[in-house]
């Protein structure tokens, strides 16, 4: 996985990407036969090697569905099927903090499975991720059958449970409702008054470094924390 050496986790704001499917709502939810989905390309030129070995040790699982395939108009409509009809949602860190996958995952009410060791998510430390996500490393992931064997203990009560608080969620990634095209029409706890309310908790934090290099004497040598001016 690549370092995210150009994020300041100091100053900077990690912003949900806008999901490309539309929402599900709890009261329309379906049965959803399948335990695991994935739906993206398999292989990556830059740090692809887990996502690869990982859908080798997935692809013949019988309650698994692992897809290959682009955000065109079909591929669309695959993944509305497969995130819908599925009870756990796949999603591997890849070479950005988040991805629009995470989104279209919680908008379709399937419970994202994030296979990552430190990733770093949108508005952290103002939702608790643990409540709707389920969080596995990514060594436990590469030993054969660890992944499935996983999921299928977890029980009918843990998944309605993690799925009602996706319901519960999934407005604070919304930047539109779906019926409108403007910025007026967007929830009112959405995307864009978290991300305000994010950078208000950081503004602090900024000035406080800005002070602190403002105030260095000349010769003199600390650690670079963040370079904010």
């Amino acid at each position: 996985m690549i370092q995210h050496t150009q994020v300041s986790l100091l100053k900077d704001v990690i912003m949900p990407y806008t999901h490309f499917l539309l929402t599900l709502h709890l009261s329309k939810n379906m049965d959803r036969p399948t335990l695991l989905y994935f739906k993206g390309a398999k292989h990556r030129h830059r740090g692809g090697l887990v996502r690869e070995k990982l859908w080798d040790l997935m692809a013949n699982e019988p309650d698994v569905v692992m897809e290959e395939g682009f955000p065109n108009a079909r591929g669309r409509e695959q993944s509305i099927k497969g995130m819908r009809t599925s009870e756990l949602c796949l999603h591997r860190a890849g070479d950005t903090p988040s991805s629009c996958r995470l989104f279209d995952v919680v908008a379709s009410l399937c419970i994202p499975v994030i296979v990552s060791d430190d990733i770093e998510l949108p508005f952290k430390g103002m939702i608790d991720y643990t409540k709707f996500s389920i969080f596995v490393s990514v060594g436990n992931t590469m030993r054969p059958k660890w992944l499935t064997n996983y999921l299928r203990n977890i029980s009918k009560q843990q998944k309605d449970d993690l799925r009602r608080n996706v319901a519960r969620v999934h407005h604070i990634f919304k930047y539109e409702n779906n019926q409108h095209d403007s910025w007026d029409s967007a929830p009112e706890n959405g995307a864009v008054n978290h991300i305000w309310k994010k950078i208000h908790q950081k503004l602090p934090m900024i000035q406080e470094a800005v002070t602190r290099e403002k105030q260095k004497p000349e010769g003199a040598s600390f650690p670079l924390r963040c370079h904010c001016t």
